[in-house]
């Protein structure tokens, strides 16, 4: 059982879309990681911090999947982080309606001892500066760390940015921030530059046209499952990067190959995600649901062909 460190929010968020509104609901980086990562055969445990108003039936559901919450800090008299977003016709674009930091404005994670050794660490998007403390308190290099961010620390702290990415394995971002990372369109070249920066394989999200695999010379893509019915986005990038790590910390494989497989074993997981808004599909998700679709997308990449 390979040993999982995940970093990032857990929160409230708040979603209109054109199939209805949400109250506030269970949402935030670290808790979409964490539930896709718990699919798998690992011993995870998760960083992040919530105010006193965070029920404690979100805490249990973590630990109901077997995630280790020692490491999230409940501030007594604190307000947990607020997100609230509307979507588009297409979904595809959003606008952000309300984003109160709350506690995770002043957030200081510390990482548990006995997670201090894990083979694999997920840095979920936060200030890099608070990525980067999570990486100073491990014992030793980790086997692989993976690095999710946004335009948004492009913005305000390009140079925190390009420190981290000096220092993960794994950097996974979409084809938007991709481009604006490097100043490239052809996401081949963007690829190229990232290497530079110090990541060994980038993953360059596609949104619902799937995702590209990166190292060096090497490529794979995977394609987004055609869904009949897409309710919200919301999550579905860390329920990629939960599913993707999971896999890897499962497996202890960081090779090209088993990286191909985690792209898509991530990919599967977030096609359960948007079918319903916020966390809702991966509660009541089952292994037999997983496999079924698993086998879709092995049909929809699986093909023959004879070359002279």
């Amino acid at each position: 059982m390979g040993k999982l460190l995940i970093v990032g929010s857990c929160a409230f968020d708040e979603i209109e879309s054109p199939f209805g509104k949400t109250g506030k609901i269970l949402g935030g980086a670290g808790t979409f990681i964490s539930l896709a990562a718990s699919r798998y055969d690992v011993d995870a445990a998760v960083i992040s911090v919530v105010g006193e108003d965070f029920p404690q039936g979100y805490l249990d559901l973590l630990t109901d999947n077997g995630i280790n919450i020692e490491g999230i800090e409940v501030v007594k008299g604190g307000k947990t982080f607020f997100w609230k977003g509307r979507y588009h016709n297409d979904l595809n674009s959003r606008d952000t309606l309300i984003t109160e930091l709350n506690t995770l404005g002043d957030f200081n994670p510390k990482v548990p001892e006995d997670y201090k050794d894990a083979e694999v660490v997920v840095l979920g998007n936060l200030h890099p500066l608070v990525q980067s403390s999570v990486l100073d308190q491990m014992n030793k290099k980790p086997k692989l760390v993976v690095l999710d961010t946004m335009n948004f620390w492009m913005d305000s702290a390009l140079d925190d940015l390009k420190d981290i990415i000096a220092r993960v394995d794994v950097i996974t971002i979409n084809d938007e921030e991709a481009r604006q990372l490097t100043g490239e369109y052809s996401l081949v070249v963007a690829a190229k530059k990232i290497h530079e920066m110090g990541p060994k394989f980038v993953v360059i999200k596609k949104g619902e046209h799937g995702a590209l695999l990166f190292e060096g010379e090497d490529i794979f893509f995977a394609p987004a499952l055609p869904l009949e019915e897409v309710f919200d986005p919301t999550g579905a990038g860390d329920t990629f990067a939960g599913g993707f790590s999971g896999y890897i910390a499962s497996t202890g494989d960081t090779s090209f190959e088993n990286m191909k497989r985690a792209i898509i074993h991530g990919s599967n997981l977030a096609s359960f995600c948007v079918e319903k808004f916020g966390t809702e599909r991966m509660q009541d998700l089952t292994e037999k649901e997983i496999t079924k679709r698993l086998q879709r997308f092995k049909k929809l990449t699986q093909f023959d062909i004879e070359l002279n």
